[in-house]
């Protein structure tokens, strides 16, 4: 058997092929019309993206996440979405259900749960690819409750969206809330101990009380300088007077110095003068000589006075060395102390600072989370409600039809094939060359005397016309 021959085949056979297709279609027509009538109602929601977050502001990036469109799809069918589509449409009330459910499992196992496994059996959940819209199908004998269900998933899942993004904003609130206390307490402790410091230390502002007290360390400082200097020249001069008091130039500035220098001067030479006239024994040389020991004896007097006043000096400017010095240590002690003063001020001041810092970020984000928690908004939005659908789903009895239709054409012709391999015919010319061996030389057309040959299998097969 050849494809030249099928022609022919299925032409000798088309009675067992219009069989077959007939009774395929006539049953498949038949089952169909005897199936139960299923409506299919459909709700599409639109997952929207705004760009923004209308509370907090911040960028929303989920919809740009891979997987984002199946885990919309996964939470649509999960099995608190369902429950809260029994609870909603009160499912668990109906007698009818509640009839099939014993007859299934005979009383066992939930009612509600074995209501929400049936409604996810029959709910269809598709996304169009690159799109963000979702269709929410269900199926059922009544085209109203298909309806109603359908617009129940779509519900329940927006309100499942809105309490999966607003419970963790409320947790969220709730534990800033708690910092924000703690971190409102370590603020309070904090000022506190800035505050206690600075009343034990009075300390009003350290910055200029250690400005004031730095400029009085260079005044004492430069005055320190100043006496120092003082100091070694009066030393150098108390030590120029103690060695040779008459030469010092000091004792010579003395006017009274220089006043009995003159006197003395003005003595001896009356007492020369008297003494070339007169003898040592004369009053006159003896009042005279009497009257230079009383001059001289007044300007060693006024000499040791004179140094004695620079010594008095050297020793006033070395005290008020020694003062100054010490007044310059006590300063720099001071100093240092309000540095350290200053430092220990700072660091409370920071830890203030810190502390500030924390609590206002921390009522921040509690503010946003508040917001977040208390907010009702979502990124999901009904685009069309489901309306009971006029006809059904399923069957669909001029598909099943044309599908019978060639399902049964290929079935007829099959059926066919093996009928004509079960009862082998002579068909054509090319079927007896091939089973002969021999090559055909001519064809003639006359009226037809053999309609058909039918092979014997054997070792001694034989062609006889068929009767």
């Amino acid at each position: 058997m050849n494809l030249a021959g099928l022609p022919l085949i299925l032409k000798a056979r088309i009675k067992i092929v219009l069989a077959t297709l007939l009774i395929t279609v006539l049953t498949a027509t038949a089952v169909s019309l005897v199936l139960p009538k299923y409506y299919k109602a459909t709700t599409q929601i639109v997952l929207s993206y705004t760009g923004v977050d209308s509370v907090t502001g911040t960028p929303l990036l989920a919809l740009q996440l891979p997987g984002y469109v199946e885990t919309q799809i996964n939470i649509i069918k999960n099995r608190s979405v369902a429950l809260k589509v029994v609870d909603g449409l009160r499912l668990s009330e109906s007698a009818p259900l509640k009839e099939e459910f014993i007859d299934a499992t005979g009383g066992r196992g939930q009612f509600r749960d074995w209501i929400a496994e049936r409604l996810l059996k029959k709910l269809d959940v598709e996304s169009s690819r690159g799109s963000n819209v979702l269709n929410i199908g269900y199926s059922d004998q009544d085209p109203v409750l298909a309806a109603a269900v359908a617009n129940a998933f779509a519900q329940s899942y927006k309100d499942l969206s809105t309490r999966l993004k607003v419970e963790p904003a409320q947790e969220a609130a709730n534990y800033f809330s708690t910092r924000a206390k703690m971190l409102r307490d370590n603020l309070e402790q904090a000022q506190s101990r800035l505050s206690r410091y600075q009343q034990e230390k009075g300390i009003t502002s350290a910055d200029e009380r250690l400005d004031v007290e730095s400029a009085r360390l260079s005044e004492l400082s430069q005055q320190l300088v100043m006496a120092q200097a003082l100091a070694i020249e009066a030393r150098s001069r108390r030590q120029n007077a103690q060695g040779n008091p008459e030469d010092s130039p000091d004792v010579a500035l003395s006017p009274v110095v220089q006043s009995l220098r003159i006197d003395a001067g003005k003595a001896a030479s009356k007492l020369a003068e008297i003494g070339q006239r007169l003898g040592p024994n004369h009053p006159q040389y003896e009042a005279a000589k009497a009257e230079l020991g009383k001059t001289q004896a007044q300007l060693q007097s006024e000499i040791r006075s004179a140094t004695s006043s620079i010594d008095g000096t050297a020793r006033i400017q070395q005290q008020r060395e020694g003062e100054l010095r010490a007044q310059v240590a006590l300063q720099k002690i001071k100093v240092l102390e309000l540095n350290r003063m200053r430092d220990e001020l700072a660091v409370l001041q920071k830890d203030v600072e810190t502390a500030q810092k924390a609590l206002d970020a921390a009522t921040q984000r509690f503010s946003q989370t508040s917001m977040e928690g208390q907010s009702n908004h979502n990124d999901i939005a009904i685009l069309n409600e489901a309306q009971p659908p006029g006809l059904p789903a399923t069957p669909r009895v001029s598909l099943n039809i044309m599908l019978s239709a060639v399902l049964g054409g290929l079935m007829g012709i099959g059926l066919g094939l093996i009928a004509e391999l079960l009862d082998r015919r002579i068909r054509s010319s090319s079927d007896l060359a091939n089973l002969l061996r021999v090559p055909v030389v001519a064809l003639r057309q006359e009226r037809p005397v053999v309609t058909g040959l039918r092979l014997l299998h054997g070792p001694s097969s034989k062609y006889l016309p068929s009767p």
